[in-house]
């Protein structure tokens, strides 16, 4: 669900909290605790930005950038490369280089002193050595969906709806010119759904350009307000609700050398998916993953660059419910003739080899764990280094696999949450991570195995945790069971600041629960996030429960909920309150449930399936019926309405509106264009005719989720519904 990929970035923003501290009379407020609060960034530890020159770290700071390690990964004291005193002058293009920052600086060839840098106007390369600006590329003003490729240091961006590419002569190719709101060039497509985040995808040596082009005339247009006007205007949105009418997709390939582009013969494109495009090596084939609107098959394709004709389908997979994938073919950069394809068809993501016949040569990786990440190789090795679940549930670790042999070596400390950068070779990473009692640490790791001593970490930066003078909660994490009785599920517990387990205390519990974001991870305070904090210094008791559903716990885990969204959820979200009602701290007459998106949906439901058991929610931006839901993410976990009436009819909550009791406070992005506001204004509708009684209060100006300053006002608006009506 996008809606959902979204969410992800708000979990991000919202700062984990520390375990205990010292005690203090003073509170964190919520301009402390929230991204957007005007008092946020002076409590955060400073920054440690790097990037990659060959084998060698850089430390990245405003306005300089050092040399941390050797070409053999060893620490050496940072030594001063590049200050923008020297650079600035050099600038040239009307900005006298204000706005250079070294923290966007990268180092494109790693046998050359070169960085690359930009302002507002203008890209340029910096020869340190030499103290020249050596290439330098111009900058249009207004351009949307970037990317840059500095292989051929050509950029291709949108404007005005169409796709331009800029080449390293600093020439401008228009390439498409009857772009419009209808007709969309170089953008993502299918509603960011099946990995897709971009719609342009240079080939290796970047002389060519790939694109999509959605036609959604034929769309639905969904009448969205701007009020920033004195009469209000128009501001629709293109939204294709499941079994309605999508758009249509098409493929250019462009070749700046002849202003030409070649279409991919894919034939036609209504009611298909187009994904994971893929160039090979030698640039003479492209692959593409399609699928047809019911999304139960997959089908590898390749296409001729030359032509555009369809060549082969080299794999194709099926499955009764939906095949998903979400990654790009990697080929292996030892040998073009063979690429490795992820798929869950064991019931876990898994790395497969193939040969680019289409020939299946083997499963690389196997077992009851989903790889998270294909980060990379280590050529010289003839290894891939991955991220997965391997060795639990919650933690993401990186791993060295042979490529060969299948054996995996376990390349960081096998506890916590990981996010790594790959070396040019391949030999090192970058990796930062994080554990319960461990805020933040960025070590460099060899990936060279089997050499001792060699996969010793290298501490680069250790950031410590924020807020540490106050006084803080205490939160746990625990595992229960699911309703079908065998799943373990995962939890996160959140106590009241100064928890005293002779009293009784209000509980909140907040959910997600849908495909895509799992809530408690074994991060810093198993990601705990900041305004459970506020709310623990205010007396409440938080829980969080993952359940089935949601995401990197195998097709199994996620597809329990098909055809009937919010169904199975509920059963385990009960089971997490079965065990809270066991607590004797917890007042089980003072129970809330607060959530956004399909937590929003979560909320709203169980308030309504379960009245006696919840005494107020606030449900932000709600699926309400998934028939208003879009076509890509609501029909491959609900098929379509006119496939699934009963499933739709089950899991409406327009049909839950009478049954309506607590306090239930909606509240949505005025001009959301993800969950629509169709979805909240029929439940009013239905309240309404129902004669319950739901409160509900919109921000104008935004949209699926709360920006800036906002959202610190959403998160105070919250607790003083639950103050008003729970506590």
């Amino acid at each position: 669900m996008k809606t959902m990929k979204n969410f992800l970035a708000i979990v991000l923003f919202l700062v984990a909290t520390p375990f205990m501290s010292a005690q203090t009379k003073e509170l964190l407020t919520l301009d402390d605790l929230m991204w957007g609060g005007t008092s946020f960034w002076k409590h955060q530890p400073e920054g440690f930005y790097t990037a990659w020159w060959g084998d060698r770290l850089v430390g990245l700071n405003y306005n300089c950038f050092s040399l941390l390690t050797d070409q053999k990964g060893r620490s050496k004291y940072p030594e001063m490369v590049v200050t923008d005193s020297e650079v600035k002058p050099l600038v040239k293009d009307g900005t006298n280089g204000d706005g250079l920052s070294f923290y966007y600086a990268s180092f494109p060839e790693a046998d050359k002193p070169l960085v690359m840098l930009q302002t507002s106007k203008s890209r340029f390369l910096y020869d340190w050595e030499k103290k020249q600006i050596v290439w330098s590329q111009s900058l249009e003003a207004g351009r949307g969906n970037s990317e840059f490729c500095a292989a051929s240091r050509s950029e291709a961006y949108t404007k005005n709806y169409n796709l331009f590419l800029r080449t390293a002569d600093d020439k401008l190719h228009q390439i498409s010119t009857d772009g419009s709101r209808e007709l969309l060039y170089g953008t993502s497509v299918h509603r960011d759904e099946f990995g897709i985040h971009k719609g342009t995808f240079f080939s290796p040596s970047g002389k060519l350009l790939a694109f999509y082009r959605m036609d959604q005339s034929m769309v639905t247009d969904y009448p969205l307000v701007d009020i920033e006007h004195r009469v209000a205007e128009a501001a629709p949105e293109k939204y294709p609700m499941a079994g309605m009418t999508s758009h249509k997709v098409t493929v250019g390939i462009f070749n700046p050398a002849t202003d030409k582009t070649v279409w991919l013969q894919a034939g036609d494109p209504t009611d298909r998916y187009f994904t994971n495009i893929t160039w090979s090596p030698d640039e003479k084939t492209i692959y593409m993953i399609e699928l047809p609107r019911s999304q139960k098959k997959a089908e590898l394709v390749a296409y001729d660059v030359a032509t555009g004709a369809r060549k082969a389908v080299l794999y194709t997979e099926t499955h009764e419910k939906y095949v998903h994938p979400t990654h790009p073919l990697t080929c292996l950069p030892w040998d073009d003739t063979k690429f490795i394809y992820q798929s869950e068809r064991d019931g876990y993501n898994h790395l497969y080899l193939f040969d680019v016949q289409g020939n299946e040569i083997k499963q690389i990786t196997k077992g009851n764990f989903v790889v998270l990440e294909l980060l990379g190789f280590n050529a010289a090795a003839k290894s891939v280094i991955i991220k997965s679940t391997e060795s639990s549930p919650i933690r993401n670790n990186y791993y060295s696999v042979d490529i060969e042999s299948g054996k995996r070596t376990l390349l960081d400390n096998g506890v916590g949450i990981h996010s790594a950068s790959l070396s040019a070779s391949g030999k090192f990473l970058m990796d930062r991570w994080t554990s319960p009692d461990t805020y933040r640490k960025y070590d460099v790791l060899s990936t060279q195995v089997g050499k001792r001593g060699k996969n010793a970490p290298v501490n680069m930066h250790t950031s410590q945790a924020p807020y540490q003078e106050y006084d803080l909660p205490e939160v746990s994490c625990g595992t229960l069971k699911a309703a079908d009785g065998v799943t373990d599920l995962y939890y996160r517990m959140v106590k009241p600041v100064g928890f005293d387990p002779a009293k009784k205390y209000p509980t909140v519990v907040y959910v997600y629960g849908g495909p895509g974001l799992r809530n408690v991870e074994e991060s810093w305070n198993y990601s705990s996030r900041g305004w459970e904090t506020y709310m623990a210094q205010r007396g409440y008791l938080l829980f969080i429960l993952d359940n089935r559903g949601s995401c990197d716990r195998g097709f199994a885990f996620e597809s329990a909920t098909y055809k009937h969204l919010g169904v199975e959820e509920m059963k385990d979200q009960m089971k997490g309150v079965e065990y809270l009602k066991s607590l004797p701290f917890v007042d089980a007459d003072r129970l809330g449930v607060h959530g956004w998106s399909f937590g929003g949906f979560m909320t709203t439901s169980l308030m309504c399936t379960y009245p006696d058991v919840f005494k107020v929610g606030v449900a932000g931006g709600p699926v309400i019926d998934w028939k208003f839901y879009e076509v890509m993410y609501g029909e491959r976990y609900m098929s379509t309405p006119q496939e699934n009436p009963e499933g739709y009819e089950e899991t409406s909550l327009l049909n839950k509106a009478k049954n309506l009791k607590g306090r239930l406070q909606i509240i949505i992005g005025y001009n959301d264009p993800v969950c629509l506001p169709q979805h909240t204004l029929s439940f009013m509708r239905a309240c309404i005719n129902a004669g319950t009684q739901p409160d509900l209060f919109m921000y104008p100006n935004q949209e699926h989720n709360m920006d800036g300053h906002d959202r610190v006002h959403l998160h105070d608006r919250i607790t003083r519904f639950f103050d008003d009506y729970l506590k």
